[in-house]
Parts: structure tokens; C-alpha cells; sequence
């Protein structure tokens, strides 16, 4: 390990922790070991973390951290390398960035694999920095990779207003798309036409169903970005065009689906899907190297910024989960730890 001085870094940090599974209120803050980096790894001061669904599943007991993981939430930091590995680049020392991390962001210092940091100017604030990793790279995966975006087409996206919902909307947008997002009220729906949606549907007293189809005149959409699952999947694929692609990333009305096969072979849709976290390092280094060619640059200029919602001190992370859980978010929950 190489860090700018050995004496500077504390034993100890204070970090989020939970004894047990259970709700918002489980979250105490408390003491940890500063982690050691490996030697692919950087160890960043982190200034601000973001706050994602997958947190609150895994404070819940449904989700457990992969094999050498840090056991403490957070996959997302932006703050200053202080320590690098001995297989990294040494010009990483002192540099911002934001970073993926495979846990371990709800503490003062989070170690991440240097090639999964995102370069962070110093006009950019740490606090936006940090609420972009997850989602941009769940999105430019998902929407891009796997549901194979073209410029013209039309994109689907279910919980508008989230973290996920308003990086969709605005990359899918930046490249070209037509975005059509399923929001709980009208208040979201609005915030959601303002960020850049093409129309916004309250599902609640809307059936979504019909309104594409009018929409589109009976068209449908070429891609769905789906964190329900469950029943809405065969709602979805009645929105789909010919050789349409359903791309799934959670499962939040359920794991199960019940769908007529003959109606895909016929449409010949794609079901696809994917979760970020297990995936190899490897993996997550070729998709930062691409998002830091093509979609990294549209928020260094500031043409595009993530929608921010609510900034808690890191000590209030059950109030952040609580707001999360409560879906009256629009955008990022960020948790500031050193600030920045």
C-alpha cells in the first residue's frame, strides 16, 4: 500500500452498522476498522455516498453482501484517494473521484478497484459526484448493453422519479430517445415531464396498457426498463413493438411472472435482465472504461446532472432509509460523511 503518509490515515472510522436485519431504525453509527487496499484497490476519504434500493434490501436481510465484500452498505463514494494498492497507477494519490464500490460506503473510508473510479473535475460538487456511479452504470448497462438503445427508439421506464427512473430518462434522452416513464402521482409525473420525459403516466389512475398504445398509435415501445417484475411483465410485453427487448433489474412486485410464450415467439421479444453487484471486477472495469468514453463527459461539461433529493449527514442514514422506503423521493438520497 502507498498512501501520502502513513501516519495521517487512522485505525479506525466511523461507519453505518446494524446488528441485525430489520427496518430504517436498525442503522446505528458506530466504529469500524479502516479497510486495508488491495493491491487493485484505492482507499478513498469518502466525502458523500449515495443511497440505493439495494441498501435498503440488504439492511432488510434479502440481500447479502458477495464474498469478500464489505459487510457495511453503500455501492456508490465520491471523495479523495488517499491510499493506493501496489498495482495501481500512483498518479490515483490525491485525485477526486467517484467510485462503484462492492460495498462499504457508509463510513469515512471506502476501498474500491481503481479501474471502477470515475474521474471527478474540481467544478464538479463531491455531493453529485457521488449519486451518479450506480445508476449510471446500471442504466448505460441495461438500457444501452443489454436493451441495445438506438437513437429514434422508444424507452419504457417504470418508477420514473427514482434514482434509476431519472438517469434513464435523462441518458436515454442525451442519445436520442423517446422516454416514456410510469410515475405514483401527479406531482411525479410532473417532475418527471420536467426533467425530460416524453410522457409521464400515473399508474394509479391511468392503465398504462392503453395509454402507449394510444400514444403510439398502436406501435408500442422498442425497450421496458422494469423494477416491478411480477404482474407488470405481461403488461409490459402488451407495450412492446416487434422485436421489442424487456430489460428487468429488480423485482419489487415479485419474482414470479406469468406470460404467454406464443405471444413473444410471435413479437419476437427479448427478455433479458441483469444485477450489477455480483458481477466480476472485470466486468464492472470494461463498463467503466466505456461509460468513461460516451456517457461520463455529458456530466463533466454539465450538460447533464443527477437529480438530487434529499442530502442526510451520515449519522441519519435510517432517516435516509425511511425516505427511500417511503417512495416520496424524486432523484438521488445522498448521505454526507466528511462533506467536500
Amino acid at each position: 500500500m502507498v498512501d501520502h503518509n502513513s501516519a495521517a490515515l487512522p485505525q479506525h472510522m466511523q461507519a453505518i452498522g446494524f446488528d441485525a436485519p430489520g427496518g430504517p431504525d436498525v442503522l446505528v453509527l458506530g466504529q469500524a476498522d479502516v479497510p486495508q487496499p488491495g493491491p487493485q484497490d484505492v482507499l478513498i476519504r469518502v466525502a458523500f455516498a449515495g443511497v440505493n434500493r439495494p441498501d435498503c434490501i440488504q439492511r432488510a436481510g434479502n440481500y447479502p453482501a458477495p464474498a469478500g465484500a464489505s459487510p457495511i452498505l453503500g455501492l456508490e463514494v465520491a471523495g479523495e484517494v488517499v491510499a493506493v494498492g501496489t498495482e495501481v497507477p500512483p498518479e490515483m494519490l490525491g485525485n477526486r473521484v467517484a467510485a462503484l464500490t462492492p460495498g462499504g460506503g457508509y463510513a469515512e473510508y471506502c476501498t474500491a478497484p481503481w479501474q471502477h473510479c470515475l474521474p471527478v473535475p474540481d467544478e464538479m460538487p463531491l455531493e453529485k459526484a457521488a449519486a451518479l456511479p450506480e445508476t449510471l452504470f446500471t442504466v448505460w448497462h441495461n438500457v444501452f448493453e443489454r436493451g441495445l438503445a438506438c437513437d429514434g427508439e422508444r424507452l419504457l421506464v417504470h418508477g420514473g422519479t427514482s434514482g434509476i427512473g431519472t438517469m434513464a430518462i435523462m441518458l436515454a434522452k442525451a442519445f436520442g430517445a423517446e422516454v416514456i416513464v410510469t410515475c405514483g402521482d401527479d406531482e411525479k409525473c410532473a417532475a418527471a415531464r420536467e426533467i425530460g420525459a416524453d410522457l409521464a403516466i400515473n399508474y394509479r389512475t391511468q392503465d398504462f396498457v392503453e395509454v402507449i398504445k394510444q400514444h403510439t398509435n398502436g406501435a408500442g415501445v422498442n425497450i421496458v426498463l422494469d423494477m416491478v417484475s411480477g404482474d407488470y411483465v405481461p403488461r409490459n410485453l402488451k407495450c412492446l413493438a416487434e422485436d421489442g427487448r424487456h430489460v428487468t433489474i429488480a423485482i419489487l412486485g415479485g419474482a414470479k411472472a406469468e406470460i404467454n410464450m406464443a405471444f413473444v415467439m410471435m413479437r419476437r421479444l427479448v427478455l433479458t435482465g441483469s444485477t450489477l453487484r455480483p458481477r466480476s471486477d472485470a466486468f464492472k472495469s470494461a463498463l467503466a472504461e466505456e461509460i468513461t468514453r460516451h456517457a461520463w463527459p455529458l456530466f463533466v461539461s454539465e450538460e447533464l446532472a443527477p437529480i438530487m433529493d434529499q442530502t442526510f449527514p451520515l449519522a441519519e442514514a435510517a432517516a435516509a432509509h425511511a425516505r427511500m422506503e417511503a417512495g416520496n423521493h424524486i432523484g438521488k438520497i445522498v448521505l454526507e460523511v466528511c462533506g467536500g
